[in-house]
């Protein structure tokens, strides 16, 4: 079962794989040996990471050629990471003075069935994403400021009259971000703001309610028995079924991309208009325009990374094609929405971190206005890395510091 193709997946991935089947073998229902999972727990707390490929799983009967991938090193077989050095698995147990296992009846279904690496590829994508939730939101209130918005669109009697959990919420972060900015002391504002500023709330609130759901898809899959078949000891009966199916979290991660990607979409838009040269901001955010590309070049590799995304956004879960001699003749395709969940993911971390590049650049140009004390705060740390932008630089090694400001400041 051991056929996975393609590059070697994320070793923090892997890292929650070893996480997640331990903890659904733990449960009780799949007829393992206490040492096999004894055996996994100490290659989790050992960072003995096996070697799993990207490409390979169905997403029904579940992901079993990863799985096999991860189970290959409990029997030593196959390859693993151990600090930082790719070895044998067979080796490196016998140099720790591990035994191989020795797999009894059972242990090698419920090893390779369950839904461990699409569960994995999701909690990866949910600990990004709670994170790049609440960047998003800092980093929009940024672009707000700088941008001379108007704030009446996140005052809360528009949006307790369309009561949508996320919108609400999303509205009342901005107010408090930006309460006691001295944004709301400048006149002469336009009447009406772009959308991609006005409706914050409409747009990262609708991701934010999806974001919840998925939340809640998620902790049901990671703490559920999915491997097959599943044994009741009390009741002393074995039952074949299908939890193995991955279905539910395929949706589930399907439509979390989609929304996901929204916060990169709109990120972009508030970028572009940042450097059109609009509202008194020089434009592409140089003080010598022409001699100087200044931002013009980020905000087209912010818009590169949005046009993927979408492509990523076709959904893995509307496929389905017939496996093993038509056995399995309805598959979820979730190990495919998993890894393209995970890179729609990296995108967004991206895109923001360049809309951050960016809002920070503009607000140097209202000085000296004050933001509000928190996003000061923002600033003045975020200087501390990356400096104000006289004439053109490599901006590529810029945005990997802005990327890594929002890996690092969570």
């Amino acid at each position: 079962h051991a056929c996975g193709i393609g590059k070697e997946i994320d070793l923090p991935i892997v890292k929650l794989m070893l996480l997640l089947k331990v903890n659904a073998l733990a449960l009780g229902y799949s007829g393992v040996q206490l040492k096999t999972i004894e055996q996994l727990i100490f290659f989790f707390n050992n960072n003995i990471l096996p070697v799993i490929y990207e490409s390979g799983s169905l997403g029904a009967s579940g992901d079993l050629a990863p799985l096999a991938h991860l189970s290959l090193a409990l029997i030593g077989e196959g390859m693993v990471y151990y600090k930082n050095n790719k070895l044998k698995a067979k080796n490196l147990l016998k140099e720790l003075s591990r035994d191989v296992i020795e797999l009894e009846s059972k242990e090698g279904l419920a090893l390779i069935n369950g839904t461990q690496f699409m569960s994995a590829h999701a909690t990866y994508a949910y600990l990004k994403l709670e994170s790049l939730f609440q960047w998003s939101f800092k980093i929009a209130a940024i672009s707000l400021d700088a941008f001379n918005c108007r704030l009446s669109p996140f005052d809360p009697k528009p949006h307790n009259v369309r009561t949508h959990p996320g919108q609400l919420e999303s509205a009342k972060i901005i107010s408090n971000l930006l309460k006691d900015s001295d944004l709301n002391d400048v006149k002469n504002k336009p009447v009406q703001d772009p959308y991609s500023f006005r409706c914050i709330p409409q747009v990262h609130g609708a991701s934010l309610d999806v974001f919840r759901d998925f939340e809640n898809k998620l902790k049901i899959e990671i703490n559920s028995v999915t491997d097959n078949p599943i044994v009741f000891d009390q009741e002393d009966e074995i039952i074949s079924a299908g939890n193995f199916h991955g279905q539910p979290i395929a949706l589930a991660m399907d439509f979390m991309a989609i929304a996901a990607a929204e916060l990169g979409s709109i990120s972009e838009r508030r970028i572009y208009k940042l450097i059109s040269g609009n509202r008194g901001l020089p434009p592409f955010l140089i003080q010598h325009p022409g001699l100087n590309s200044g931002f013009m070049i980020a905000q087209y590799s912010a818009a590169s990374l949005v046009s993927k995304n979408k492509i990523l956004c076709h959904p893995a879960s509307v496929d389905s094609i017939e496996s093993s001699n038509g056995q399995e003749d309805h598959v979820s395709m979730g190990s495919i929405a998993g890894v393209k969940l995970v890179d729609v993911v990296k995108g967004i971390e991206s895109i923001l971190s360049i809309e951050l590049l960016s809002s920070t650049q503009a607000m140097e140009f209202r000085r000296p206005r004050k933001s509000s004390a928190e996003i000061e705060k923002l600033l003045k740390d975020f200087r501390k890395e990356i400096p104000f932008i006289k004439e053109d630089v490599v901006l590529h090694d810029l945005i990997k510091k802005s990327e890594d400001f929002i890996a690092i400041n969570i």
